[in-house]
């Protein structure tokens, strides 16, 4: 059992790119959390992982790790065709777990995941750590502020130009596709505004109505993904997600009185956002933030007090719901 003040001991599931580059590093600078091990299916992964980050234990596989005592929480960035194998594993270990988006390939698959952790009484959450940055907190703080008006539509993009052949992006087995990758992203974020808007700030309550989607498929992922989500009030969202082009990163949200543009939406830095109302344009500054380390340290905290993660497993749940409506529509 984690005290409050102890630190939380962390266990990750395989040293995959976004482990070793940001959710490691993050726990080691945290101030409540211990990396503690690491698991791999290989041995030199195991040993580059030493080499990196020092005296760690490591396991070679991953029901070793989950069955140590002393893990606290692990923290998944498995392909997504693996995520519900080993949520509910490390949940029945009584593990506390943290996992990378999008948490399944349908709404079903999160639904069990989340009735598993719920029964085995452990934190669970979807690894979105833009929701944890400056960047969003402003943007939160406009639209409380009434300064937009009444929003009536999203724009939301957030893609790359993807160059290794080999990427388990590109494998459908294994979960790929721009839309599961980097298109959760805008419907998350999508999702958070419409909740304000007409949902009365509860998380996860405004599901679209209708669904429209296109798709450029290569190897049996999308490569490219536009749709159109309307909702209830009229408020309508554009979301696009790929692989196949130069990177663009961005939003904006456009009301009846004013439009706010959100560059980098996902990302921590400080680049400037633009709130535009009537015919005046004025730049607002945001400070820089630790994306991962905040998620991290809001994660551990959780486990030591016994309260809810900042991000609910509501809009988790609601994310999956539609993906899975827009995939549908996928040919």
């Amino acid at each position: 059992m984690t005290s409050s003040q102890s630190k939380v001991r962390w266990g990750v599931l395989g040293y995959a790119k976004i482990a070793r580059e940001q959710l490691i590093p993050a726990i080691k600078r945290s101030t409540n959390s211990e990396f503690y091990a690491i698991a791999s299916r290989d041995n030199a992964k195991l040993k580059e992982c030493t080499d990196k980050f020092g005296s760690v234990k490591t396991y070679l596989g991953y029901d070793e790790l989950i069955k140590d005592p002393l893990v606290d929480a692990v923290y998944i960035p498995l392909p997504n065709a693996l995520h519900k194998e080993w949520v509910i594993k490390a949940a029945k270990a009584g593990k506390h777990v943290l996992c990378e988006k999008p948490l399944g390939l349908n709404a079903n698959e999160c639904a069990e995941m989340i009735a598993c952790c719920e029964s085995q009484h452990v934190k669970f959450m979807e690894a979105f750590m833009y929701r944890y940055t400056q960047r969003t907190k402003k943007v939160m703080e406009i639209l409380r502020s009434g300064v937009l008006g009444e929003i009536k539509f999203i724009n939301s993009h957030f893609r790359f130009l993807l160059t290794n052949p080999a990427s388990i992006k590109l494998k459908p087995e294994l979960g790929g596709g721009s839309l599961y990758d980097v298109g959760c992203y805008p419907i998350n974020f999508t999702g958070m505004v419409a909740d304000f808007v007409e949902g009365g700030a509860v998380a996860g309550s405004a599901i679209p109505e209708h669904y429209t989607a296109m798709f450029t498929m290569q190897g049996g992922v999308d490569m490219l993904f536009s749709g159109i989500l309307k909702y209830k009030s009229g408020l309508i969202a554009s979301i696009n997600s790929g692989f196949n082009a130069q990177k663009k990163v961005y939003s904006e949200i456009i009301g009846t009185l004013g439009n706010l543009e959100i560059p980098e939406t996902f990302f921590d830095t400080t680049d400037l956002m633009y709130l535009t109302v009537g015919e005046i344009r004025t730049a607002i500054a945001v400070d820089a933030s630790d994306r991962y380390c905040w998620e991290v340290e809001d994660f551990a905290n959780c486990i030591r007090s016994g309260r809810e993660p900042l991000f609910s497993l509501k809009e988790t749940h609601r994310n999956a719901l539609v993906l899975d409506k827009l995939l549908q529509l996928r040919k």
